[in-house]
């Protein structure tokens, strides 16, 4: 009997008009039982190295919520009461209180619908910031043009009191969670558990640059290469294990409970790997991370375009000149004028304490370079001697400066009060007006000496496409005690890819440093 027919299904019809036969019609059976399934159509399920990572990262963002919901309804609440005015009372609450609740359900769908407590910025700083502010401006934009079009009053309260005290308050408690988050990975909870995956020198790179991350978002348990070497990766002075062949890299990530894979480079001859990896990784792991050698390219500049099942990775090429520079031109212009109102009130105190301690002027001026080669006379505190200069040349012996830079961690011509202004970067001050001239900027690249710029080699001029700044990266990440090469990679990295939320993160970050310096001597 054929298993394919049914043969209760064969129906000899009679015949109709016109004594024409009907045609025998036959009934397909299913050949299994409706409870049986095919292996290989069974999507993937979750497993416990995935649902780990979901528990945590689940249980941060309901964490977010409530401080979100808290954040938006006390400065909604604020603006209410400004609204009603003083002595009111409930009767004449009950109406801004309505607009209330419409400005807290659309603020808070807004920061749903921007992805703000979206896993992949969580942590991450700038990028989380910038998305509450780009939520906040679009929940009271569409706000505002409802409220327009249907002619309704109560606004304006909203507007000018919960929107900025409560971007403030979100972006304050985001900031706090983020210091939390840190400390929870710095021991080893809320961590991705990464395999690295490419060729040993690719891994190798990786693998240094994941562990010196700051925000320990990563925990590299092991690494696949294309190479049959097995003998352990050595950074910094700890191993990773080599634990196979890059080809069993999703294996690997099964059996050891990795719930990310970081795809440093792929097989030469395999240009579908990284497809059959992502199908085999499907109920693993969360997250297929692929690197390039964009050393130091930072995320404004990048974007992914989609081209026909293609990923296109688009670089944008750095421009030093148009509206952007003047945004920061007038930012710096606005900021060093409010500056230096308080800088004039506390001058005399730091004038009479430096004549106190040593003959000489209050003010020292040096030669430094600007932008584009030119050069201008820099004005600080005087934290040294007079004799300073004829002096350096008997000190050059004890040099402690990281390549062509002159640097003594105790050196003999600061005096008492300069030792004190230094450590605090006050001796700085007065560099705002240099801004105010258009010499300097707020933030830029360290001004360097003239004497230094001759032995500048290569890449290191591009630190003179923009203006120099009173704080920079370099900065707010060591330094003195960084080494040449780690400057001068930081003011690169600024050069090309700086931003307004940059300056503003870097502004915000030199305000602690000055408050716990490192490295000023």
């Amino acid at each position: 009997m054929d298993r394919g027919l049914n043969p209760a299904a064969i129906d000899a019809a009679p015949a109709g008009a016109g004594g024409v036969t009907r045609t025998l019609r036959r009934r397909p059976i299913l050949s299994r039982p409706l409870f049986e399934t095919l292996p290989a159509a069974v999507a993937p399920r979750v497993q416990p190295s995935l649902e780990r990572r979901h528990l945590w990262e689940r249980r941060f963002r309901r964490r977010l919520d409530f401080t979100d919901t808290v954040s938006v309804t006390v400065a909604v609440a604020a603006a209410t009461v400004v609204e009603a005015g003083p002595g009111a009372d409930l009767a004449d609450l009950a109406g801004p209180a309505r607009i209330g609740a419409f400005v807290i359900a659309a603020w808070m769908v807004l920061l749903w619908l921007a992805r703000t407590r979206e896993p992949s910025v969580l942590g991450a700083g700038s990028a989380e910031y910038k998305r509450i502010g780009h939520a906040t401006g679009l929940a009271f934009g569409v706000l505002s043009t409802v409220f327009i079009l249907a002619q309704l009053p109560g606004l304006r309260a909203q507007v000018i009191v919960a929107l900025p005290f409560g971007l403030v308050t979100l972006v304050f408690s985001r900031w706090m969670w983020r210091k939390w988050l840190i400390h929870e990975r710095e021991r080893g909870e809320c961590v991705s558990r990464v395999i690295v995956a490419g060729s040993r020198d690719d891994v190798e790179y990786v693998i240094e640059k994941l562990v010196n991350d700051p925000h320990h978002a990563y925990h590299v348990i092991g690494a696949t290469t294309t190479e049959s070497l097995t003998e352990p990766i050595d950074i910094d002075g700890r191993q990773y294990p080599v634990i196979g062949s890059i080809r069993s890299t999703a294996a690997f990530g099964r059996t050891s409970g990795a719930d990310a894979i970081v795809v440093a480079s792929t097989p030469d001859d395999d240009r579908d790997f990284v497809r059959r990896l992502g199908w085999e990784l499907e109920g693993t792991a969360a997250e297929l991370v692929l690197c390039n050698r964009l050393t130091d390219v930072a995320g404004p500049r990048l974007s992914l375009r989609p081209l026909d099942g293609l990923p296109l990775v688009q670089v944008k090429i750095p421009e030093f000149e148009g509206g952007i520079h003047a945004i920061k031109r007038g930012m710096d212009v606005v900021l060093s004028m409010l500056a230096l109102v308080p800088i004039l009130l506390v001058t005399p105190l730091i004038a009479v304490a430096i004549k106190l301690d040593s003959p000489g002027p209050v003010l020292f001026h040096q030669l430094r370079v600007g932008r584009d080669g030119r050069q201008f006379w820099m004005v600080k505190f005087r934290t040294m001697g007079v004799d300073a200069e004829r002096r350096r040349d008997a000190l050059h012996a004890q040099n402690q400066g990281a390549g062509p830079l002159f640097k003594l961690k105790r050196d003999p011509r600061v005096t008492r009060v300069g030792a004190v202004l230094r450590k605090f970067s006050i001796d700085e001050l007065p560099q705002f007006v240099n801004v105010l001239r258009g010499d300097m900027s707020i933030v830029g690249p360290r001004p360097p000496l003239p004497a230094e710029v001759t032995r500048y080699d290569g890449t290191v001029y591009r630190r003179l496409y923009i203006k120099p700044g009173i704080t920079g990266l370099w900065q707010i990440s060591g330094r003195s005690d960084l080494s040449w090469e780690e400057s001068v990679r930081l003011d690169l990295r600024y050069v090309e890819n700086w931003s307004i939320a940059t300056d503003v993160m870097i502004m915000w970050r030199t305000a602690r440093v000055m408050i716990a310096p490192k490295g000023a001597y």
